[in-house]
């Protein structure tokens, strides 16, 4: 079988969207590497190995090199689709191309989540109706969509008018990285490395508002829990709001901020910590819990949304915009050895329901169908 990708946010996004991306072709790779695979994309911004026998990279040429990348992904694709002969098309990011419903090819889109339909008031209107434009259309035309989570499953029914007889839910992996025990010798280097405190809590993400550090800062000032946070992610201009509040709070020596990580010293970091901790608003997945479960940290995270669904039964869930309930669940877990103990135990078992040859073979079994 010959598959084709939207694989822009694969090779030009560090977060989410493009860890899916990656993490999929990789397990296709992995599993079903009779089949080849097109990689549609304007530009290539990430190193991303791949199996040059059974994997193509294919961008612009000829006019479209010089014109916007938007225009090529939205209007130029169609063309290399039929020229490669691919038999089903997956946009990886609930996009298809403008006219792809006219080429005899099936076609399928991965269904995020409705975040920015759910809240507006953090993304720019123009993007809001652009890409609810492209999320009604796309759920349309569509032969499959691969919902990532029940909620993106209900989300795309009510905000894009999918037809739920054409959903199916498969659920998210994360990198096998995360599964792998790290030795004593490789997290002292990463300690080092990072000048890593003894005991700390951990948040790993976007550091952005919708994903609600504040609230664990607060937590940590109201219930006067005295181990360091220790926060992972990109540089924002959010960052900046955050430092002031931990100097308002008295928290500057006890919050430690991470910009730069190497996504192979990740594992290290989320195995040695006490406690992951994350007060997300909403998500469509939450990739971060999935690999905190694989590391057998303890989990805390929200209530409602998916998170649930991606932390299983032994987590414990909070009021995301409750502090002292945060602030109360982090004591919770700290002060009980053996309730820790359950958590990573139960959390290694409900992680096993995401491995790489399930999600790999309902993934094939779509593309089949």
């Amino acid at each position: 079988m010959k598959i084709g990708f939207d694989a822009k946010r694969l090779f030009c996004n560090h977060r989410g969207l493009g860890n899916y991306s990656r993490d999929l072709i990789r397990l296709l790779n992995a599993y079903f590497p009779e089949n080849h695979y097109d990689l549609y994309t304007p530009k290539v911004e990430i190193d991303f190995q791949i199996n040059s026998k059974n994997t193509s990279v294919i961008q612009p040429t000829g006019i479209y090199k010089l014109l916007p990348s938007s225009v090529w992904r939205t209007y130029g694709m169609n063309a290399e689709i039929q020229r490669h002969d691919n038999e089903v098309f997956h946009g990886l990011s609930q996009e298809l191309p403008i006219g792809i419903e006219k080429l005899k090819i099936k076609k399928v889109i991965t269904f995020h989540d409705a975040i920015f339909v759910r809240y507006p008031e953090l993304y720019p209107s123009s993007y809001r109706k652009i890409f609810t434009s492209k999320n009604i259309r796309s759920c349309k035309i569509a032969d499959n969509i691969i919902a990532i989570s029940e909620q993106s499953k209900k989300d795309a029914i009510e905000f894009f008018n999918a037809d739920p007889a054409k959903v199916d839910v498969v659920y998210q992996g994360c990198n096998n990285i995360f599964r792998q025990k790290v030795t004593p010798e490789a997290n002292a280097k990463i300690v080092a490395k990072y000048n890593l405190p003894a005991d700390y809590l951990l948040f790993v993400g976007a550091i952005e508002p919708r994903k609600n550090i504040a609230a664990i800062l607060q937590a940590i000032a109201n219930e006067k829990i005295d181990v360091p946070l220790v926060i992972v992610g990109r540089q924002t201009a959010y960052v900046n709001e955050l430092r002031k509040l931990t100097e308002n709070l008295n928290l500057t020596t006890q919050v430690c901020f991470l910009h730069q990580v190497e996504t192979n010293d990740l594992p290290a970091i989320y195995q040695m910590a006490q406690i992951f901790v994350y007060p997300s608003i909403f998500e469509g997945f939450g990739i971060p819990i999935l690999e905190a479960l694989c590391s057998e940290t303890p989990v805390i995270t929200s209530t409602g949304s998916c998170f649930e669904e991606t932390g299983g039964l032994f987590s414990l869930y909070v009021q995301p915009e409750n502090a002292d309930e945060i602030g109360s669940a982090i004591n919770k877990v700290l002060l009980d050895s053996k309730l820790q103990e359950i958590m990573k135990s139960e959390g290694l078992v409900h992680a096993d329901k995401f491995t790489d040859d399930k999600i790999a073979g309902r993934i094939m079994a779509i593309y089949r169908s």
